[in-house]
Parts: C-alpha cells; structure tokens; sequence
C-alpha cells in the first residue's frame, strides 16, 4: 500500500480550519483589491507621466511618504477623531436601542415620536453643527453630538423594522401556550430584531465617521478634520489626502469590526443564513 493511500495521511495533509477561512476570505475580497490596485497605479502613471504639481494632486506615492513622515502628527489627530466617533456611536447606541424598544412595545409612543424620528433627518447636520458650538461650547461635546445624531437614524429604524418583522402566527402559539407582552417581546421580537439593528450599527458606524469630520470642519482645535482644514490653505495638498486615506482606513476597520461582533453574537443567525445562500 502507497503512503498516499494509507488511512489518516490525506487528513494531515487537509489545510488547517484558520487557513481555509484566511483564504476564502482573500478570494472573496480580490475583486475589490485587484480594482484598488489598478486606481492607484494609474493615479500614480498619471501624475508622473503629465507632471502633475503636488498641491494640486499628489502621487499615491506621495501621500504614503507623507503619512510615514507625518505619522506622529497624523497619529495624535487620528485619536482624537476616533474618541469622537467611539463616545457618539455609543451614544446613538442607547438612545437609539432604548426609544426602538419603546416604539416595538407601545403603538401610542411610535405614532407620537416616530413623525419626529424621520423629520430629524430633513434638517442638515451641517446646519446644526455651528448652533452647537452655541449651545454646549467648544471641546468634544459638539462632535459627539452631530456623530450621535447621524448614526442614531439608521439604529432606531432599523430596528423597530426588525421588532415588527416577527412572524404573527409565532405570536399567536406563544399567547395560547401563556406567554405576556414581555415574554412576547423579550423571547422572540428582540432575538429576531437584533440581525435588523446590526445591519443599522454598520451603516450608523461608516456614517459615524462623516458625522466626526463635519463636525471637526465646524470648530475644533483637533482631528483628522480639523488637519484637513488648516492644511488647505497651506496647499499641504498631500496631508489632505493621507487624512483622506486614514478615514478610510478607519471606516472600513469600524465597519468590518461590527461585522465581527454580529458574527459571535448571532451565529444561529449566520449559520442559517450561510445554509440558505
């Protein structure tokens, strides 16, 4: 008998679990990363082939020396843009979980306060943020709000959604067998809210970031928006775009991180969904 063929040796051979998923993962993302690969060369051929000015646009490979050459100054503006964005998204998180569970449990507090749910979203962010400068002064407390009141829209929304999308026949077997209101609520509208509320934190949390920025434009002494600000007028082109590319970088990350956490708190709800697609 071959070595080939012997029992247990094609087992230990089998590609380990964590590197399986490393590489369905890389496949899965290539696409996306082939395509960045191409944009940034030929933004790079671009620039050097019609000797493009660096004020006016940098090369990629300008504005990763200066995010290596700047990385202290980038570093400590980064924090503080994050500090911003963390605080905000927590606070949307509770005001958001704890007024959608008023709404799923009360009729009465969905037709008072819903109309105002939305209609808070007609009114600019840009056009509150100075007003908050008024209200509550400088320092961290304006940039909370505004990042607290863009992600709280796509929270509150999301899941009374997912309160309202219980199956009503579920609910019905549940009454006969004596569940109250808050059986009710607590053992099946939350459970099959939370899919609909992370899909609201992911949105809220690649908004987050947007929300941190206008409100470093409106006033602030630090951030990455505030670096953008007071490097335009100094044609610091390439530190505009390497705060640029470190929003990115942090929306994305945020983003995926959430992703992350729905994951170990919802695998039933992922291993469902894997086994239907």
């Amino acid at each position: 008998m071959s070595i080939i063929n012997r029992p247990g040796v094609r087992e230990s051979y089998a590609f380990p679990n964590w590197l399986r998923t490393l590489i369905t993962v890389g496949l899965r993302w290539l696409p996306a990363v082939l395509i960045v690969v191409a944009v940034v060369g030929f933004w790079e051929v671009y620039v050097r082939i019609f000797d493009v000015q660096k004020w006016l646009l940098p090369a990629p490979s300008v504005i990763a020396k200066t995010i290596g050459v700047d990385a202290g100054l980038l570093w400590g503006h980064t924090l503080a843009t994050i500090e911003e964005i963390v605080v905000g998204f927590a606070l949307a998180l509770v005001c958001g979980f704890a007024l959608a569970t008023a709404i799923g449990l009360s009729r009465t507090i969905e037709r008072a306060l819903y109309p105002f749910i939305i209609a808070s979203q007609t009114i600019p962010i840009i056009v509150i943020a100075p007003m908050l400068l008024i209200w509550v002064g400088y320092g961290l407390a304006p940039k909370v709000i505004v990042v607290a009141l863009i992600c709280f829209f796509p929270i509150v929304v999301n899941m009374v959604d997912g309160l309202k999308s219980v199956d009503s026949d579920v609910v019905s077997l549940m009454r006969t067998l004596g569940a109250n209101r808050w059986a009710i609520f607590l053992k099946l509208q939350v459970p099959t809210s939370l899919p609909y509320l992370f899909s609201g934190l992911r949105i809220a949390i690649a908004f987050s970031v947007i929300g941190a920025v206008i409100g470093e434009w409106v006033g602030s002494s630090e951030g990455l928006g505030y670096l953008m600000i007071r490097s335009k007028p100094q044609f610091l082109t390439e530190r505009v775009f390497a705060a640029i590319v470190i929003l990115s970088a942090l929306g994305v990350s945020l983003f995926a991180m959430v992703g992350i956490v729905e994951r170990f708190a919802l695998p039933w709800w992922h291993k469902e969904h894997g086994s239907r697609t």
